[in-house]
């Protein structure tokens, strides 16, 4: 028997109005989780330059560093050491530093092609899960078993690098997916510290079990990297449709106007009222079409913002690789202590990162914005080194 029309009409806007609920209800759990996933990386990736001056110790002979305990037997070091002095150890973590970054570099650019291309939860979480075991390998097992090998150590970190590449552009994907345009400097500008709080979070980690040994540091981060690659294996939806919900494009052009003005259903489909927001709904739908390097190079503004923030990158990463290690070198510190305190970098990093995406939503510009910050900041380091 058909229903009359104002009760035909109320599925409709259920579903709707469930729509909306779900939609407010799910994203939070989202952003938490690949939010977390990329902290999780960078506190992996911290750990390295929070115990550079352990590493060194440890790769140095103890008559030739005043920094290194003299609790093992000599014939331990005369079996495995790799470097006849400081100096050479340094340069040596220095390489390693600039073979990540190099890996890293063009893991970045092959991750957004397979990112493109494959399910990006499957890709992020395989990158985090592998980077741990390649960590984990690194710094723990090799001293467990006193293996010291300069190029096992670099092979390792060839593919550290790869493989913590997959962070970056599966993240910006997703978080494409679950945010409009509308505040998207805010929302990135919050979001862009989470990797100032993985570096707080490995130089925190790494600060509590240095005491024990610096391979007991890689062993920490390395086991919460994995286990929340586990999670975001498990827990992560990469955009609305894996849920049945609408993308937010679709939102934003009327897509609840479309739904409170559909057609009335006729007498067979009253049993099907409601919309059926499944997972398999989402398999017929079309995919973005993946474009390639020198189309995305054409896009406005790539090349220009590229090698702004290149410039951007090779400050912050100096601080990033070395400032632990230069507070516990030139002022003398315990390198707990220098890890604690380069934590303030970081914090300095989440509050403006924050302010300035908020800044550029008001004035609906990013350039000015991001160009008075990189001026304050080449002041700031000139005011330091006066």
């Amino acid at each position: 028997m058909a229903l009359p029309g104002s009760l035909r009409r109320q599925p409709a806007n259920r579903g709707l109005v469930s729509h909306c609920t779900h939609h407010q209800k799910i994203w939070p759990t989202c952003a938490c989780v690949f939010s977390g996933s990329y902290s999780l990386l960078h506190a992996s990736r911290k750990t390295f330059s929070n115990v550079k001056v352990s590493i060194s110790s440890q790769w140095t002979p103890s008559c030739l560093n005043s920094t290194a305990p003299e609790l093992r037997p000599y014939e331990l070091w005369n079996s495995s050491h790799l470097f006849p002095d400081a100096e050479e150890a340094t340069l040596f973590l220095g390489t390693l530093d600039t073979i990540f970054l190099f890996s890293y570099a063009v893991g970045l650019f092959v991750s957004g092609i397979v990112g493109d291309r494959l399910n990006l939860r499957w890709v992020l979480s395989f990158g985090m899960c592998s980077s741990a075991l390649v960590v984990f390998f690194f710094g723990t097992l090799t001293e467990w078993l006193h293996f010291y090998n300069k190029w096992f150590y670099c092979c390792l970190w060839v593919v550290n690098g790869l493989l913590q590449s997959t962070g970056w552009p599966c993240v910006v994907a997703v978080m494409g997916n679950w945010f409009g345009k509308a505040g998207r400097g805010f929302v990135f500008g919050l979001w862009s510290a989470c990797a100032s709080v993985g570096n707080i979070l490995g130089a925190f980690l790494a600060s509590c079990v240095l005491k024990y040994g610096y391979e007991y540091a890689f062993l920490v981060t390395a086991s919460v990297q994995f286990a929340g690659g586990i999670v975001v294996f498990f827990g992560l939806l990469t955009s609305p449709k894996e849920v049945g919900l609408p993308e937010l494009g679709a939102d934003e052009d009327g897509g609840a106007e479309e739904d409170a003005n559909r057609p009335l259903m006729g007498d067979d489909d009253a049993d099907d009222d409601d919309r059926n927001y499944s997972i398999q709904a989402t398999d017929t739908d079309s995919q973005p079409k993946a474009i390639g390097f020198f189309q995305a190079c054409c896009l406005p503004g790539v090349v220009l913002y590229s090698l702004a923030y290149a410039c951007l990158k090779l400050v912050n990463y100096s601080f990033f690789f070395w400032l632990p290690f230069y507070l516990s070198n030139n002022f003398g510190w315990k390198e707990a202590e220098a890890d604690q305190l380069s934590i303030w970098y970081d914090v300095g990093g989440i509050i403006g990162g924050t302010i300035q995406g908020l800044i550029s939503d008001v004035l609906q510009k990013r350039a000015p914005v991001l160009a008075i910050s990189l001026l304050f900041a080449v002041g700031s380091l000139f005011g330091y080194s006066r």
